[in-house]
């Protein structure tokens, strides 16, 4: 959950220094992490037909609370208006929503959606945060288009994420999502980007998903942060609706999004956010 310049939420981009972290952090970032992950794990099976996006979120916010977590995202800031905090758990993004979709009581899920549930749990002071596509209904009834679009952003989020290492480039993070998305004709929004974090929501340094190779910040071991591209089946500009938080495509083409927490280590990355369930991408064996 992170924005770029113009929008609510800004990384301050490399204006911060990049924290580096030790081994007790990234035990810390293990447990985060794991708790945001089963907390998705635990809300799959309700995600069908009729069911409101609301009590997704109040499933999510007893399930962290639960297991010794509090949600992130509940009474967080928004940048521009002081008096308009995000109100949920969690967000929930269905079909051209970008991102920061607010749960509703007034809306239902319908065969044939596809959503984005995007959770950041924070467990002794560390945030794990990530998020994973779904769809209602049986995958064979949802367009081939949104099916095609959730493929492709998963990959490009790993294209991402294996391109993580000491010595590469943030530059080279952003260059393989956008090469994965773009070779599939699909677009990457511009205006959203990952973030480092840690004990920190939204810290340095900001991660964009495109770029070119070698340019950017230069990874080392104990950083942390997320990778989190928003891929659009149509063009990539969006627009913010007036409650100040959720995004939608233009052009009302489908949006799809995945995230990991991850962290450099001496010889690669580690994803701190891995489903305990094997849920990875839909459609999910429950």
């Amino acid at each position: 959950m992170s924005r770029m310049h113009r929008t609510s939420i800004d990384t301050d981009g490399d204006k911060r220094p990049v924290p580096i972290h030790g081994p007790e952090a990234f035990a810390g970032m293990r447990a985060a992490g794991r708790l945001a992950a089963m907390t998705l794990d635990h809300v799959t099976p309700m995600i069908r037909a009729g069911v409101t996006t609301a009590a997704i979120d109040r499933a999510i916010d007893a399930f962290m609370r639960a297991h010794g977590g509090v949600p992130a995202t509940k009474g967080y800031p928004h940048r521009e208006q002081p008096d308009n905090p995000f109100p949920a758990s969690c967000c929930i993004s269905v079909n051209h929503v970008v991102n920061h979709g607010i749960p509703s009581e007034d809306k239902r899920l319908r065969e044939g959606d596809t959503l984005n549930i995007d959770v950041t749990v924070i467990l002794n002071g560390w945030y794990g945060d990530t998020s994973r596509m779904f769809v209602v209904g049986p995958i064979e009834r949802i367009p081939v288009k949104a099916r095609r679009l959730i493929e492709v952003t998963y990959e490009a989020m790993w294209a991402g994420i294996r391109a993580v290492r000491p010595g590469a480039t943030l530059g080279d993070v952003g260059h393989a999502i956008q090469k994965v998305a773009e070779a599939a004709r699909f677009s990457v929004v511009r205006d959203f980007v990952g973030h480092g974090i840690g004990r920190v929501f939204h810290d340095a340094p900001e991660v964009r998903h495109f770029g070119k190779p070698g340019e950017g910040l230069v990874l080392r071991p104990g950083m942390f942060f997320t990778i989190e591209p928003m891929i659009n089946a149509g063009r990539a500009e969006v627009k913010i609706l007036a409650d100040g938080w959720t995004t939608v495509t233009r052009d009302r083409e489908p949006s799809a999004q995945f995230e990991h927490t991850v962290g450099v280590t001496e010889d690669g990355v580690e994803v701190f956010t891995r489903s305990p369930a094997g849920f990875e991408r839909p459609p999910y064996a429950i």
